[in-house]
């Protein structure tokens, strides 16, 4: 039997903070530049990566939920 996740509508107003947002092409222009990321680094990174495709999935279900301005 499936079931569904509740999502609530304030998740349309969920951002993650500007010094987080910078952290990923940070760390890509240190790899394209030629240094490796160190384990902990290339963790964190997967780890955003992931959160941004979440959140990427589920902000405009919870931008229909949401009630008009």
């Amino acid at each position: 039997m499936a079931q569904s996740i509740e999502i609530p509508a304030e998740l349309a107003r969920f951002a993650l903070p500007a010094g987080v947002q910078a952290r990923l092409p940070a760390w890509l222009d240190t790899q394209d530049a030629g240094a490796p990321l160190t384990p902990a680094e290339r963790q964190e990174a997967a780890g955003l990566v992931a959160l941004a495709e979440l959140l990427s999935l589920l902000h405009p279900r919870a931008r229909r939920l949401a009630p008009p301005p």
